[in-house]
């Protein structure tokens, strides 16, 4: 799976590679969760509703990570790539459930944490 996420852009050849390959795919894998993490963080300092209103916030924001990374970012990567039902909504709970959610909780945690120290 890592070396696949890594042919993204190295293509067929990170298949090849082995381990340096699949570092290379978690370290990619890592870098989107970050930067969804962050973006997340970043509109809550403009938009409050999001941490006062997290399990709502957080549900919704799985639901776009699911929408940018396949129907955006893997179509760019693997032009080949097809959707399936059963895939997509397996794809969709996994993102509502293991990245919006617990990416506003922890956000709400740490405002929450800034707000008391100020």
């Amino acid at each position: 799976m890592l070396q696949g996420i890594a042919s993204g852009l190295l293509g067929q050849r990170s298949f090849e590679g082995e381990m340096a390959t699949a570092g290379l795919g978690l370290a990619i894998h890592f870098l989107i969760a970050f930067t969804a993490a962050a973006v997340f963080y970043a509109a809550s300092q403009k938009l409050s509703s999001l941490t006062q209103h997290v399990v709502v916030s957080g549900l919704l924001y799985g639901i776009a990570v699911y929408i940018v990374m396949y129907w955006m970012v893997v179509p760019l990567a693997f032009p080949n790539a097809r959707h399936s039902m059963s895939r997509d909504v397996t794809a969709v709970i996994i993102h509502i459930v293991l990245i919006g959610l617990p990416i506003a909780l922890v956000v709400r945690r740490f405002s929450r944490e800034q707000l008391a120290e100020s």
